[in-house]
């Protein structure tokens, strides 16, 4: 049993692939490479060079490994799959070159500040064509192709994620789990990954405080809201419970990456280190990775 840890933009508040308030993208390696980590997420495409020997390159300079990259799109318009197909050739480029395995699915269509909206029939069919037309190609270039339940979004909660994983192909399709977003939605991230482990090669490692996930619950915040106040805290402050996590993770013999992610937007520029920092002596102190 192995979890590799890993770290993503995300933790230094990077949610775009350009924005004057975000860490410069040669900040962020050189700050990974402090924090204690040995790889990172591309985070989203674009942020980090694109060119796959010139991130080869500075990822070596750092010792870093890359564990993955993501995609977002919407996955349940009529052009899904033909709106990312150039994306997903680039990014699977970067991947292929650092050997990297997986790609990490998001959906940008869907949800928004009033809450998230649900997907009738059609809208299901249509997710499932564009995952399904995704991970026929990114298994064709040796990748694995994740799908991420995001908070805001029309899959998020427990039974829309079963509701997934019963539509698609674990062939072509399976689970990134964000144990952060997962618990933000009111599930219970370790019995989920105990019952759902064979579709669940890839997870995020995030933690949420209870009071303030219930607050924005019940006074119907936006994600963005819920971030700026705080939801989102260090590894062991809040909520998801890392060490049943590891246990489950010992019964079952997972060996894959846990990504390490706080989400913050926007961050001053001095945060980001501090915190990762704690996050990695948190895994390091109760045998996480």
């Amino acid at each position: 049993m192995s979890i590799h840890i890993g770290t993503a933009p995300d933790s230094w508040g990077v949610w775009a692939p350009s924005d004057p308030r975000q860490t410069p993208w040669t900040r962020f390696l050189d700050e990974v490479q402090l924090a204690g980590y040995a790889a990172i997420e591309l985070g989203p495409f674009g942020y980090l060079p694109t060119d796959p020997q010139r991130v080869a390159d500075e990822l070596d300079r750092r010792s870093l490994e890359l564990a993955g990259g993501t995609i977002s799109g919407n996955l349940s318009a009529p052009d899904g799959w033909p709106a990312m197909r150039a994306t997903a050739a680039s990014v699977c480029d970067v991947l292929e070159r650092l050997g990297a395995r997986f790609l990490v699915v998001l959906d940008s269509g869907s949800g928004d500040a009033a809450g998230p909206r649900e997907l009738d029939e059609p809208g299901w069919e249509r997710v499932r064509e564009t995952v399904h037309r995704l991970g026929e190609y990114t298994a064709a270039r040796g990748i694995v192709a994740a799908f991420h339940p995001h908070a805001d979004s029309t899959i998020q909660f427990e039974d829309q994620i079963e509701h997934f994983l019963a539509l698609t192909d674990p062939a072509l399709v399976n689970l990134c789990l964000d144990v952060g977003h997962h618990a933000y939605a009111g599930g219970d991230a370790v019995t989920f990954f105990r019952e759902h482990h064979a579709r669940i090669p890839y997870l995020h490692l995030k933690d949420v405080d209870a009071g303030l996930t219930e607050r924005a619950r019940v006074e119907g915040w936006s994600m963005g809201r819920a971030v700026t106040e705080g939801a989102f805290v260090d590894l062991g402050q809040g909520c998801v419970d890392f060490g049943a996590l590891h246990r489950v993770a010992e019964q079952i013999g997972y060996d894959g990456w846990g990504i390490v992610e706080q989400d913050m937007f926007p961050a001053p520029f001095d945060k980001p280190l501090p915190i990762a920092r704690r996050n990695r002596q948190f895994l390091l102190d109760h045998h996480l990775g």
